[in-house]
């Protein structure tokens, strides 16, 4: 079976945050089965600058870096390459939403008669649940286009039925999988070290608007001293500028460290008490998986899917709207928060394990090229 990846960006552009670390794994899932051959067409953008590209990692499946030559994912090598990549393939995954390479890989899949998966990373549920999401009008004919090229037997990749129901709202009559993200469950679960009368906040993800940071940075204004916040990730320059303005007021209370993985990552989260997601939108949240899997507690929001929480009792999950940050974080620092990381690193274990998203992408591309073998028989 001939598996065919178009994305944007890859690994290892991990700037642009979750969704590389996810399509990477179900890259090297799939490609570790024995009758499987994977190919990745992508970008070689690695950051928002042209002169920001990617060194080519060396992975166990052939990966294409086109060069990008303008705007997010602007690649004329990609679509150069797109017809044949296509045509070899008999299944094709589609990664992103409103960018270069979606449109035509839709266009050829449909005209050679190939199934498609769509991944669209959350992009369609941050359209449909966040009234602020900029150039709206151009994603809303974006979609409608979409929804008319895409193949008849396309299947739309989700991860978890809240993505699912708002991002189906914006198409019709298209068939959905829901095929949760992976945690790496390779990382030790930490000891925590602590007083007792400090707590360490820590907040990890992309800086943008939609995550909520506002919204922290007003919590933590209100919070006592012995409350602190580290931020890590990278953002728009001039929206991270006016992050790092109000932690400069914060008498070194509130800390920017941009950009951490491996054994970086690994150490932010081993020396946080608790982690912390007010996003307005998330299709996953990959970050919250990755800090319950290193025993850290998780508070977040309703608009992310991770409802769950409270039910397995690792942190909490609120209506940001209606409920006072502030208060709930300094009702969580006040509890066991070991124990709770503890449940929720026991959770990630059971649930979460790299082998089920494997096993789900397998099963749906195996019955998409073998539905589609029997049409071309017919």
């Amino acid at each position: 079976m001939k598996i065919l990846h178009v994305v944007p960006t890859f690994y290892p552009a991990t700037y642009w945050g979750g969704p590389i670390w996810s399509t990477k794994a179900i890259c090297d899932g799939i490609a570790a089965l024995d009758d499987v051959e994977l190919r990745v067409l992508t970008s070689d953008a690695a950051g928002p600058k042209i002169s920001d590209r990617v060194q080519p990692a060396a992975l166990p499946y052939a990966v294409h870096y086109a060069r990008r030559v303008a705007g997010h994912c602007i690649a004329p090598g990609l679509l150069a390459r797109l017809p044949a990549a296509i045509h070899w393939a008999d299944i094709v995954h589609v990664t992103g939403t409103y960018n270069m390479p979606t449109l035509p890989a839709f266009v050829l899949a449909r005209v050679l008669g190939k199934p498609l998966v769509w991944s669209p990373r959350g992009a369609l549920q941050a359209t449909e649940d966040w009234p602020d999401a900029p150039h709206l009008r151009i994603k809303y004919g974006f979609e409608h286009i979409a929804n008319a090229l895409r193949p008849r037997d396309a299947v739309l990749h989700v991860t978890a039925k809240q993505e699912a129901r708002q991002s189906i709202r914006r198409l019709s009559g298209m068939a959905c999988a829901i095929i949760p993200n992976a945690v790496d469950m390779t990382a030790t679960s930490r000891v925590r070290q602590t007083d007792g009368a400090n707590c360490r906040l820590m907040f990890l993800s992309r800086l943008h608007p939609k995550k909520g940071l506002e919204a922290l940075f007003d919590a933590m204004a209100r919070l006592p001293a012995r409350f602190t916040l580290d931020i890590y990730g990278t953002g728009d320059a001039a929206y991270v500028r006016t992050l790092q303005v109000r932690a400069d007021l914060s008498n070194g209370r509130i800390r920017l460290h941009g950009h951490v993985e491996g054994a970086a990552k690994t150490a932010a989260f081993a020396g946080a008490d608790l982690f912390v997601l007010p996003s307005h939108s998330e299709n996953f949240g990959i970050v919250v998986a990755e800090a319950l899997a290193h025993a850290v507690p998780v508070l977040t929001t309703q608009a992310t899917p991770w409802q769950d929480i409270h039910r397995h009792d690792c942190g909490r999950c609120i209506d940001l709207p209606q409920s006072d940050l502030a208060a709930e974080i300094a009702a969580l620092c006040a509890g066991d928060l070991r124990a709770m990381g503890q449940r929720g690193r026991d959770w990630m274990r059971r649930d979460f394990a790299p082998a089920a998203m494997v096993a789900g992408f397998e099963t749906l591309y195996r019955r998409l090229a073998t539905h589609n073998r029997q049409e071309v028989v017919a």
